[in-house]
């Protein structure tokens, strides 16, 4: 059957035809690709064609598909257990290493996603300060619990409105939602609801409404006004964590967070996630303490040996630099294309992320820093690049990422289709 056909059958039996939003290619429209398989910096169609992927799967996979080493202690695993409910010693060894390498780690605790980490984070903040409130930032994405599927609302500053269908107004009240780069505004909300404030949770490098790189100045003034007011600050490094460094952004900026969040790359593309830090925080948390969390699949033995061996190769190979330079000279590469063909098109980067947009900033910050057709105009490339053999994640406020295996013949193959493919966009616009 070809993607057409599976494509029909799925929206039959799941809502829209699929399990989370983003793969039904409603931004950009058309019938999403169905993928049989993978390897390495490629994936394979159901119709047997090649892309080379840019998606990654949205970032767990950091050394790419099926890693040989990952894949060995991957079926070594499933020859000897796939989930026990009980203790076992491989949820401890990558605790161990965790700790041992992330000095403001203390405790951790695992669970199976994104946001069940940032859901259980959260609840403990405010059982640490006896708070209700929390404060996120517009542009960030921290999951889909309640609390944190709000935007900024119609009105005062910093009042949140539903983002969702089926969260109630009383749960949007408890979080304000603030501008990125703002220092002036974030300033004045902390003015008017600091002594209510739990949390302040952000993602410090924003990463999932496009890449808006805010300025050090700026975390640090989040840093400074979470102290100052009794506020613990969350960083949800989800995507950021072991992707731009050993220890995520809370390395590079040397910004402490009372609790982190990680997720993806931690899972070596299983599913996982887990939150932590302090140590008189985490004590909180049951059995221990009076906050509550529990799971069945949470360390589930496959997520953890995968998530152990893949961070211990990419310490040993001292991946981190490695992928800043890869994609340093692949941002200026594309960047340069898009200049010699004359397209309104930009590229940010981050170390091993890289996003493709229309704003006039080369570094945009915040979401007011987009066009309006940006959507439109990246709706247009995305499917001149799928013709050409490569993918994309398909929308254009979702980055893009490198992996080890995007090797420079990879790439520089990458670039020949790129160059094709804003040809075709040229002939379209």
């Amino acid at each position: 059957m070809n993607s057409q056909e599976l494509f029909e059958r799925a929206l039959k039996v799941t809502p829209g035809g699929v399990h989370s939003p983003v793969r039904a290619f409603k931004s950009v429209g058309g019938v999403p690709v169905f993928f049989k398989s993978a390897q390495g910096a490629y994936l394979t169609s159901v119709e047997g064609q090649e892309y080379i992927d840019f998606c990654m799967s949205f970032g767990p996979l950091i050394l790419g598909h099926r890693d040989p080493e990952v894949q060995e202690e991957v079926i070594k695993m499933v020859n000897t257990a796939w989930t026990f409910g009980a203790c076992e010693p491989y949820s401890l060894e990558l605790a161990e290493w965790m700790v041992q390498n992330i000095p403001w780690l203390e405790k951790v605790r695992f669970v199976s996603s994104g946001t069940e980490a940032v859901m259980s984070a959260l609840r403990v903040a405010r059982a640490v300060t006896g708070k209700n409130k929390i404060l996120k930032f517009e542009g960030c994405y921290h999951g889909h619990a309640d609390a944190l599927l709000v935007k900024a609302g119609s009105g005062l500053a910093g009042t949140a409105a539903s983002d969702s269908a089926g969260v109630t107004a009383k749960i949007a009240e408890d979080t304000i939602v603030a501008p990125l780069d703002d220092i002036p505004a974030l300033e004045k909300l902390f003015v008017k609801h600091g002594a209510d404030l739990a949390a302040l949770i952000i993602e410090p490098l924003p990463a999932n409404f496009g890449l808006l790189i805010q300025k050090e100045e700026f975390l640090l003034k989040v840093s400074e006004l979470c102290k100052k007011h009794g506020t613990l600050l969350i960083f949800d490094e989800v995507i950021s964590g072991f992707r731009v460094a050993l220890g995520g952004m809370a390395e590079l900026t040397g910004i402490v967070p009372d609790l982190v969040c990680y997720g993806k790359i931690m899972g070596g593309g299983f599913p996982v996630g887990c939150y932590g830090g302090k140590k008189e925080y985490m004590d909180l948390v049951a059995p221990s303490g009076p906050v509550y969390q529990a799971g069945t699949l949470s360390g589930n033995p496959v997520g953890m040996r995968a998530g152990l061996i893949t961070l211990k190769k990419a310490q040993r190979e001292n991946l981190w630099e490695k992928m800043a330079l890869t994609t340093s000279t692949f941002r200026e590469n594309l960047k340069n294309l898009f200049l010699a063909e004359d397209v309104n098109f930009k590229v940010a980067s981050y170390p091993s992320l890289f996003w493709i947009h229309g704003a006039r900033k080369e570094l945009p910050a915040q979401l007011e820093d987009l066009p309006p057709n940006h959507g439109d105009n990246f709706k247009k490339l995305f499917h001149c690049c799928l013709e050409q053999g490569l993918y994309l994640a398909p929308s254009g406020y979702e980055v893009s990422f490198l992996s080890l295996a995007h090797t420079p013949e990879v790439l520089d193959r990458a670039l020949e289709k790129f160059s094709k493919a804003v040809k075709a966009y040229k002939v379209i616009t």
